[in-house]
């Protein structure tokens, strides 16, 4: 099965270990969205992204008529509307968390899940089970992880110690 990263959003007043909030946590899948691709300007309107909406109706609306002014074909203008609806699909999720965190909701948790159901569970576990104050490992920590110092790229030979 496909893991897949989403980020979990909460508004700023929402303190870590708290249930407080939770009921109105949002999690917004990363990558390609097939229903902004498809549906553009009504994908903004859904998500509540009123300022991106008529950002991209404005920009789609510029971009056919330029392509009528330049007098493009009928099939270079499917290609070109093809092309923007594809970038479209490709930021809609980046538009939408740049949106939340205006809003106050910024991303608080990021989760790798096969599911959203999964992802969710995940993610509001990790936000409960969390200690306010206690800092995050960046990496797993191992077997692997040396012990010895580390100057620059290459661990210190002994006798430079």
């Amino acid at each position: 099965m496909r893991m897949r990263s989403y980020t979990l959003h909460l508004p700023a007043d929402a303190r870590p270990g708290e249930t407080v909030g939770l009921d109105r946590a949002l999690l917004v899948r990363d990558g390609f969205s097939w229903p902004a691709f498809a549906f553009s300007v009504l994908w903004f309107l859904f998500h509540r992204l009123w300022l991106a909406a008529l950002l991209v109706l404005v920009g789609l609306v510029a971009l056919a008529a330029a392509g009528i002014a330049l007098g493009l074909p009928a099939g270079a203008g499917l290609i070109v509307t093809l092309l923007a609806a594809w970038l479209i699909g490709l930021e809609a999720s980046s538009l939408r968390r740049w949106t939340l965190a205006r809003r106050g909701w910024p991303a608080r948790d990021a989760v790798v899940a096969a599911t959203p159901e999964e992802a969710e569970a995940r993610a509001l576990n990790r936000w409960i089970e969390a200690v306010p104050g206690a800092p995050r490992a960046p990496f797993p920590s191992g077997p692997s992880r040396r012990a010895e110092p580390v100057i620059g790229l290459f661990p210190a030979q002994e006798g430079a110690r």
